[in-house]
């Protein structure tokens, strides 16, 4: 079985060297850059992002999770993943901004720094105004600002410096998180409409900077490669394969050779109290439980390496295939048409279903009929769909641009 630091070192082979917004950035709507075919504009960006969009729907207005069949496979492969996916674009959002194969230097670089602020600190205060709209959601958009910073010193390294930094960040901030479990107190919900602080946003809210940073570098990392290479491709296919089984598997295994884990696990899910709104799965574990043992757990939300590991794989996996699609099949590009415009303006469908949420005042988001969701979906898909008729970015995508027009006057 390939390693996590060894699949991320072969995921970067043909990288380059070094020299939302959220969840989807403003990104690049030009022209193909020569000897790079369909990665221009990196439509298969916008698939992936539409289907995080729709996963996370799914986590705040579906059905409960766990439920047999198909859409309760569906509703619990939803749980966790969705917002990892969102976390590893993220990434992409900085590498776009700041240069993507090649980081920008000088002027450019300095306005591309301005950029990436400019957008983190519209972040948080969007995220926190959603936040006090009191929905039973745990907005993700000020986690958001707050990775925007922490990864920005870091946005002039190659993919393969940056793959390494995460996997070592995944490896050593969930240990990190519990041991300090007894300073900063155990993960806590903050009650609806109370706005999260820096102790929430670093340590103990839904997505903890000390746990969630990973996924956002990863993401610029794969950014950095040669996604229009075959073999890269191919590559990035493999190290999602293995980072998901290793994650995955390895928490699988780990809890059942491991004594006393399993038993331990158990009672720290029962003992948490959570239930599945706020993007938590009624299994979250890990860091709400008094016992390490919580640490080899890959259910979504725990916060473990296993759990990190394992979304991240996934997250490369649902990325490499929609690139790869969109190049491989012209006609898909129709066909997926509706779900690449939600993408395209995602972060207008992020805020559109809290706010949607808010004014249905939804008390249990996450206990509705399948019919509840699929009426966000649809509505979502067709606003989006008239909009990109007539205008290449979404509504808050556009402010946000005109916003970051200030990085200009950075001399």
């Amino acid at each position: 079985m390939i390693g996590p630091v060894s699949s991320l070192r072969a995921m970067t082979q043909h990288a380059d060297s070094p020299p939302t917004d959220a969840p989807s950035p403003e990104h690049e709507r030009g022209e193909p850059t020569p000897g790079m075919p369909g990665v221009g504009r990196l439509v298969g960006l916008d698939l992936a992002r539409g289907l995080a969009v729709f996963g996370m729907y799914a986590v705040h207005v579906g059905p409960a999770p766990g439920q047999d069949g198909v859409i309760g496979f569906l509703m619990e492969l939803a749980q966790g993943r969705s917002s990892a996916l969102f976390a590893v674009l993220a990434g992409f959002a900085v590498a776009l901004i700041t240069g993507r194969r090649t980081p920008k230097t000088g002027l450019a670089g300095r306005q591309a720094v301005a950029k990436v602020i400019i957008r983190a600190v519209i972040l948080l205060a969007l995220g926190t105004a959603l936040t006090m709209t009191g929905t039973p959601v745990v907005p993700i958009l000020a986690f958001y600002g707050l990775f925007f910073l922490l990864v920005l010193p870091l946005y002039r390294l190659g993919a393969k410096p940056l793959a390494l930094i995460a996997a070592g960040w995944a490896l050593i901030g969930p240990q990190l998180l519990y041991a300090l479990k007894p300073v900063v107190g155990d993960r806590v919900f903050l009650s609806y409409g109370q706005a999260d602080g820096l102790v929430s946003l670093f340590f103990t809210g839904g997505y903890p900077a000390l746990t969630w940073v990973p996924f956002v570098l990863a993401g610029m990392a794969v950014a950095r490669c040669d996604l229009a290479a075959t073999t890269v491709r191919i590559r990035l296919a493999l190290t999602g394969v293995a980072l998901a089984v290793t994650g995955y598997g390895g928490s699988w295994l780990a809890l059942r050779l491991v004594p006393g884990a399993a038993e331990a696990v158990r009672k720290a899910e029962e003992g948490s109290g959570m239930s599945s709104m706020s993007s938590v799965s009624p299994d979250s574990i890990g860091i709400f439980g008094d016992s390490p043992a919580g640490m080899l757990a890959a259910a979504p939300h725990s916060e473990a390496t296993l759990s990190i590991v394992g979304a991240t794989g996934v997250a490369i996996l649902v990325i490499t295939a929609c690139l790869a699609a969109m190049d491989a099949f012209p006609r898909l590009r129709r066909l997926a048409g509706p779900v690449i415009a939600v993408g395209s303006m995602s972060l207008t469908a992020y805020v559109y279903h809290i706010v949607a949420i808010w004014l249905l005042n939804t008390e249990e988001a996450t206990v509705q009929p399948l019919y509840i969701l699929l009426g966000f979906i649809a509505s979502v898909t067709v606003l989006a769909t008239i909009w990109s008729r007539f205008f290449q970015r979404g509504p808050l995508e556009w402010l946000m641009g005109r916003a970051t027009e200030m990085a200009r006057r950075v001399q």
